[in-house]
């Protein structure tokens, strides 16, 4: 065990006093200390002594969808440090198309009685889909938080970014450019999150722009989330000679950006793109993304805090906590060009 204490200490970064009044649950070690030694032998792969073992206050089951979208990770990493920290152990849920279903994750997590779940952009962000599941779920009373949707009538705390708000940011920024033909690039409006995207953009180019309902449908352009997705609507959008575009997605943002150069037309120059979701990829694309990011940190410690106030019999209230989002501005916008 001594070598073995010397690779802890090097790796946590401690003397080997300190790892062994750790691993025999002496006093006299800060939290964050202990932390990082338990993280030293998690890292190296040696089991926890028994003691230190009964200090998880439960499995809470984390279902998200895929993790292509970089939005995904962030979100599973934040909620699942978050959990952490409140003693509770995340159990990861990852969708894949064709997949284990989010119905067959939630049977596998009632089986390990799980103390609660949290849903990412789930099948209550489908605003078509059955939400009958869930409150299956509320009725045996397991307590369940829902990310980045809403069920009305579903008795449950909801947390979400204010989509409408983010669509304004986006507009308002792209008109104080100086554009004035601005489209919007989105997913199915089967969503939730979509719909509430293009009333946002709506609302946004009639008070900003005085349009009408009708003059905006042209530029309202809906297709897969994803690059491909981004750049087929945005083909759509380019023919009817928009100068700025708001996309629904990162992702959709670097698929407008691949379609206006393949057409020739320069990013920021001729046409100027914004993203959402501001994953911390997109200081990095070229040109670097402006983009609405949303709040992953602030939503995701709500989260589990109204998750564990459930667990441990202190109701959160069963409404929807909406986060405004930011706008962060990098190279892929610019001053509207009018010639």
């Amino acid at each position: 065990m001594r070598a073995r204490l010397s690779d802890v200490a090097l790796r946590a970064r401690v003397s080997e006093a300190t790892v062994s009044r750790v691993l025999n649950d002496k006093p006299g070690v800060s939290p964050d200390t202990r932390e990082a030694v338990l993280a030293a032998l998690d890292a190296l792969g040696l089991e926890r002594p028994s003691r230190l073992r009964k200090r998880s206050a439960g499995l809470v089951g984390l279902v998200v969808p895929e993790l292509g979208n970089p939005i995904f990770p962030e979100f599973a990493q934040t909620i699942e440090s978050a959990l952490a920290q409140r003693g509770y152990t995340p159990v990861l849920c990852t969708q894949t198309p064709g997949g284990v279903t989010e119905d067959e994750y939630v049977e596998i997590l009632l089986d390990r009685q799980v103390s609660g779940i949290v849903f990412v952009s789930g099948l209550h962000a489908d605003a078509t889909g059955d939400h009958e599941r869930y409150r299956r779920l509320v009725a045996r009373q397991l307590p369940i938080v829902l990310v980045n949707g809403y069920v009305e009538g579903l008795p449950a705390p909801f947390v979400s970014p204010d989509e409408q708000a983010a669509a304004e940011l986006a507009v308002s920024y792209l008109t104080a450019l100086g554009h004035r033909r601005i489209g919007l690039v989105n997913g199915p409006d089967r969503f939730l999150p979509v719909r509430r995207r293009i009333a946002g953009f709506r609302t946004a180019m009639r008070t900003t722009l005085g349009l009408a309902d009708a003059a905006l449908d042209e530029l309202i352009s809906l297709s897969l989330f994803g690059v491909e997705g981004g750049e087929a609507a945005t083909h759509r959008l380019l023919d009817v000679g928009v100068t700025g575009i708001v996309c629904g997605s990162d992702l959709m943002a670097l698929g407008a950006i691949r379609c206006a150069r393949r057409r020739g037309l320069r990013v920021p120059a001729d046409v100027s793109v914004v993203g959402y979701d501001g994953s911390p990829l997109m200081a990095f694309t070229d040109p670097p993304l402006t983009t609405v990011r949303q709040p992953v940190e602030a939503m995701a410690v709500a989260a589990v805090r109204a998750l564990v106030d459930e667990i441990e019999g202190h109701p959160a209230p069963r409404s929807e906590y909406l986060f405004r989002p930011e706008l962060v501005v990098r190279s892929s916008t610019a001053i509207a060009n009018t010639h």
